[in-house]
Formats: structure tokens, sequence, C-alpha cells
């Protein structure tokens, strides 16, 4: 698996005498999942971004059409009924709760608030394509540490790359693109390897999704070490990408100073409204969470009938690690009306989906496969 991070796009430093920053001439590009393009005689389906498939909660679209009608006014700038609902529901103090423009916003507070130029930023890659831009933006360095040969995280190799200008460890789990998680146990041998005052952060996007019996219990690790905290999003399982609220939890030093670093009035009042009546609909959300898993137990199954050999996904996609037949895989899968996301020769993600979404992908795969001979 190639373990470079993004190529930076060219910008220009000076534009009719403007003098924009340096940085940006080393900025990735971030690459959107595209739109599934109408076409005729074929339903296509957008299955490149992770988004949930189904419409909104009916619970929640009914809160958030009454909200509508006052959104002349301003949001509430601290966000306090939201954030007295997270705390409740994880069982923190309200203090360490911090939120942000979805998870990513709240990443690029945590890189603001933590790191001056020149300090560094660890990830796995390839992991999230956010982590370099989000880290360059700030003025830190990127510090891309390869994935392993089964596409996890190499924590050993992340510690590491630890130096004294390390200020921000991020671990994506599950991590995105490839899918495989972590274990509480490997997160704590890990911290015994990472001096106390670097942050370390578990990026739980896709939290939701995870069934392994020895799954990271994040809040609790939180909970026993002061330098780690804990990123969520409403953007996944609970389908609110479209209003982009996400969260930390982190001890009160650093949660302060992510509401610091806030945009404010960042999280709008339709945002805050949904994000709440969400975390009470819990029981509506299981079961969509459940059937997801349901799909994406038998999409793996299927993949793994045909020969496909993947890495074991605990997230809402799955990863193909075809190196330079990844194009190939995609014009395939965008020739029978499913668009997917292609991560240049490293491999392609594809989300799990409407049934019947995904029994094209099992379709397009077995094709794949049997004109294309085993590949990795």
């Amino acid at each position: 698996m190639n373990a470079e991070a993004p190529r930076p796009v060219s910008t220009p430093t000076a534009v009719e005498g403007v003098r924009l920053r340096e940085a940006l001439s080393r900025l990735p590009a971030y690459k959107a999942g595209k739109p599934a393009a109408p076409r005729e005689g074929l339903t296509t389906y957008k299955v490149s971004s992770n988004e949930n498939p189904y419409p909104p909660l009916p619970s929640v679209l009914e809160r958030v059409r009454e909200a509508a009608g006052e959104m002349n006014r301003y949001p509430d700038m601290s966000v306090a009924a939201l954030t007295g609902a997270i705390a409740e529901h994880i069982g923190v103090p309200v203090e360490r709760i911090a939120t942000g423009t979805g998870s990513v916003g709240v990443l690029g507070q945590i890189v603001q608030a933590m790191c001056d130029d020149g300090d560094e930023v660890i990830y796995a890659w390839r992991s999230f394509e956010a982590y370099p831009i989000v880290a360059t933006v700030a003025g830190a360095t990127p510090v891309p540490v390869p994935l392993t040969a089964d596409a996890r995280h190499d924590l050993d190799a992340m510690a590491a790359a630890v130096t004294e200008r390390t200020k921000v460890i991020l671990v994506c789990s599950p991590n995105n693109p490839t899918g495989p998680s972590v274990t509480t146990a490997q997160v704590e041998d890990f911290l015994t390897k990472v001096p106390a005052h670097v942050l370390v952060v578990l990026d739980e996007a896709y939290l939701e999704f995870v069934d392994e019996p020895d799954a990271l219990d994040a809040v609790a690790v939180h909970q026993a070490h002061p330098n780690v905290a804990v990123l969520r999003t409403f953007s996944k399982a609970y389908g609110l990408a479209g209003l982009r609220v996400g969260y930390a939890v982190a001890h009160e030093p650093v949660a302060q100073a992510l509401r610091q670093t806030a945009v404010p009035f960042g999280v709008n009042s339709l945002a805050q409204v949904a994000a709440i009546a969400s975390l009470e609909a819990q029981a509506e959300l299981d079961v969509r969470v459940a059937e997801l898993i349901a799909e994406r137990t038998r999409v793996q199954s299927g993949l793994a009938e045909q020969g496909w050999e993947l890495p074991r996904s605990q997230a809402n996609f799955v990863w193909f690690p075809l190196g330079a037949d990844g194009t190939a895989f995609t014009q395939a899968c965008d020739e029978a009306g499913l668009v997917v996301r292609q991560y240049g020769d490293d491999g392609v993600r594809v989300t799990i989906a409407e049934p019947e979404a995904n029994d094209r992908l099992l379709e397009i795969a077995a094709a794949f496969r049997a004109q294309h001979g085993p590949v990795r």
C-alpha cells in the first residue's frame, strides 16, 4: 500500500501584489466523492461519500421543520442545549464537550489549539484525507506513518515517530478508508509509549457501526488519560451530514481551548435541534444501524465467497486495496451506475448503501474478478 500523503496542489502565493501564505503551496487537495449523475434506463447510486442511505428519521425531520421558522435568528453560540445532551448521553461532565462544524471542523479546532508553526501532527496513512490538510492549514507539519500490510494502524511505528515537536497524534478507528478498528488494549499499550504532553485524538466518526467484542472504549480511555480526546460526528450513522455538526470529548483545559478556537455561531440552529432530536431517537437509530451492519456483513461475506481478500471493515464501507487496478475497477463501477471513491493507486472505497446498490457491487466485483483474475 502506498504510504505517501496526497500530492500538494499548485497554489499561487501572490495575486496582483497580495501575498498569500506559503503553506498554501503545500496544501493537499481534498477530493470529495462525486455525485451519481442520472443515467437513462439505469438507477445510479452514490457510494463514494459514506453517507447514510436512509432519509432523516421522521421524528428528527419534524423537529427541524418546526425550528426552520426561526432561522432568521442567530443560533445559541454556546451550543448549551446540545452540549448538555451529549454530556448526558455519554456520561461525562458538560465541561468536557466542545462542538463544531462536523468532526473535521472540531479537528481543525484541535490542531489550531495545540500546534504552533512547525509542530508535528502524526497520523496513519492512508487514513482520513483531511488530516494532512488540517495540519498544513494550521502551519503544522504532517507526519504520515504507513499502515501495516493488513491496512491497520501501526501503533508501534506511530509511537516511534514522536519527536520533541510532536503535539498531536490522530488515531482513526475504524480507519477511513480501510475499515479496521483498534482495541482498548492496543490503545492503552500505545499510550505507555507516548509522552504525556502529546494529545492523542481517537477519531470515532464510524463508532456506531463497530460490532467487535473487544471494541475500543474510547470514553473510558479518555477518562483514564488526561492527554486523550475523543472525536465524533452526527454525519454518518445519525444521517446529518448536510447539517455539519460534530464534537470532541476532552479534559477541561483542552475542551476550553477548542471552544476558544471554534468559529462563532458555527453550529447552526437547525443542526443543534437535529442533533438533540437524534440523541432522543436512539431506538430508531439503532434499527437503521443494525440494518446497515447486516448489509455490511452480507457484502463482505459475498466478496469473500468470490475470492476477494479484503480488510475486515468495522465501518459503513468496504476497501478494495487494488493498487494499479483501482482505475479499471472504478471505471467498471461507473459504467454500471455505481459511483465509488478511488484513492490513487492505493485502492477503492465503496459505501454500504441500499441493498440494491450493494447487490450491484457484488455483481461488478464478481465480473471484475472473473475478467482480471485474482487481485490483492
